[in-house]
């Protein structure tokens, strides 16, 4: 099971990033895929979760409702992370992760900088 995320950089206050999550290794159809975030310093906390293809439901944390958007490529293997009007406090690491035969699986991580 591998799950390689990309994506993160460094932008300014207000602007965009898309991160990607590229699977392989499970079945990927069945499976929901979340992204997490560790800032320094802090614990890591989930930021958006998208369910298996079949129901394909979103759930954001309260604080990237209206500005992160999680979708799915299916064909691709493919989890997205859409960021706009980025803060300061969205610097973290961002990982993304699945729960495979019970057991939590992360990828490595991209991180996101938001600075100006």
């Amino acid at each position: 099971v591998q799950l390689q995320a990309s994506g993160g950089g460094l932008v300014q206050p207000g602007g965009s990033l898309r991160l990607s999550c590229v699977t392989s290794g499970f079945n990927f159809d069945y499976y929901a895929i979340g992204w997490f975030r560790q800032a320094p310093g802090k614990e890591r906390e989930g930021v958006a979760c998208i369910s298996s293809s079949a129901d394909d439901n979103t759930y954001y944390t309260e604080s990237v409702k209206g500005r992160f958007t999680i979708s799915r490529d299916d064909a691709k293997k493919t989890v997205y992370l859409q960021m706009n009007s980025l803060k300061p406090e969205d610097t973290a690491v961002y990982y993304c992760s699945t729960v495979e035969r019970g057991l939590r699986r992360w990828g490595q991580g991209t991180l996101v900088t938001v600075s100006s």
